[in-house]
């Protein structure tokens, strides 16, 4: 006589195996898809191989693509170290890309002192962003998912409000964006600028900080067991407040790192989904901050075969498909890895 049993601690060979799993499944599909298509597998790999991996545009491309990934993937990643699902990363990294925009346009001061204000900008509009859903949150009990989506409607009219609107391009005309922001990060190479150094330094720090504190620990309490919190003593509201702010604020930064260091203006559109797909960067993740440099490399892959895709006529809507598919199966593999078979006797 069988049955299954699940694990409350599932070892990681069994995650690993998972989903390498799942990885191989979506592959298969795409392959199935593709051949529909009348493609052949081989022309597109190789395609997709050479002009991501044999082309300096390519390399580039993968660079400014994990450095939004890297901080929105952290800012959910945080959240979901204390039990929360921050939605609204997408909306957060808007309000910071609106505040460093601000300060970047209209404040008289020279790149070395704008940078950093905008920065600082862009963190605080992040981080008050999530402050009222942190707060529902927190102490009235109300779901943060709710909360963080709806705001990143608010977010995304408010930014095209402004680019339409008062800071709308007056030397140019360019269409729903503002004028060039003359403080940019800077290059290293190419287009690739100093946000993606520092996105990977902000990501290693949260692992030290979260792995080896005090407040890691009780966050992580905080989130996995609210009432053994409480008997240690571990205030969890203001410590449910704090993560769902700090998650606002890492957030907010790439938001600032997209608009003064990528695009060098705001625009409708800026955040190019970068929100929704830091969800997926954290959840190949894991426990694991040191895990969101791979996840969101593998993410800013994915993004990159969707544009060689589109150079084959296939439609930008596959890069969404594949995400979710993605998803899906990594999802799958991770509850399957959970259960384990044990033999009964009678």
């Amino acid at each position: 006589m069988t049955c299954h049993i699940r694990l409350s601690v599932v070892p990681k060979r069994r995650i690993f195996v998972g989903r390498a799993l799942a990885l191989l499944f979506v592959f298969v599909v795409l392959m199935l898809v593709l051949a529909v298509l009348g493609l052949r597998l081989g022309m597109v790999a190789t395609l997709v191989v050479t002009s991501t991996f044999g082309t300096a545009f390519g390399l580039e491309n993968l660079a400014l693509y994990m450095t939004p990934l890297l901080m929105t993937g952290a800012a959910v990643w945080l959240a979901l170290r204390a039990g929360l699902w921050n939605i609204g990363a997408e909306g957060q990294f808007l309000a910071g890309a609106a505040a460093a925009a601000a300060a970047g346009l209209f404040l008289p001061f020279p790149a070395l002192v704008t940078l950093p204000l905008a920065a600082c900008a862009g963190m605080i509009a992040g981080a008050c962003w999530s402050a009222v859903p942190a707060a529902g949150r927190a102490w009235l009990g109300v779901s943060e998912i709710i909360t963080t989506l709806l705001l990143n409607f608010i977010a995304s009219y408010l930014v095209y409000y402004l680019v339409t609107g008062p800071w709308a391009d007056r030397i140019t005309g360019a269409q729903v964006s503002t004028e060039r922001i003359q403080a940019v990060i800077p290059v290293i190479y190419g287009a690739v600028h100093w946000g993606g150094p520092i996105a990977l330094a902000f990501v290693m720090a949260l692992g030290l900080m979260l792995g080896r504190s005090r407040f890691g620990y009780e966050l992580t309490l905080s989130g996995a067991n609210p009432q053994a919190a409480h008997y240690a003593g571990v205030s969890v509201a203001p410590r449910l407040f704090l993560a769902l702010l700090c998650s606002g604020a890492l957030a907010g930064l790439g938001g600032m790192m997209e608009a003064l260091g990528t695009v060098h203006r705001l625009q409708g559109g800026l955040a190019h989904g970068y929100g929704y797909l830091g969800i997926v960067v954290a959840l190949l993740a894991r426990q694991s901050a040191y895990a969101l440099i791979p996840a969101s490399f593998l993410m800013a892959v994915i993004l990159n075969t969707g544009i060689v895709l589109q150079t084959l006529q296939v439609s930008a809507s596959s890069v969404l498909a594949i995400t979710g598919l993605l998803v899906f199966a990594i999802a799958v593999s991770d509850e399957l890895a959970a259960y384990v078979r044990l033999e009964k006797q009678k």
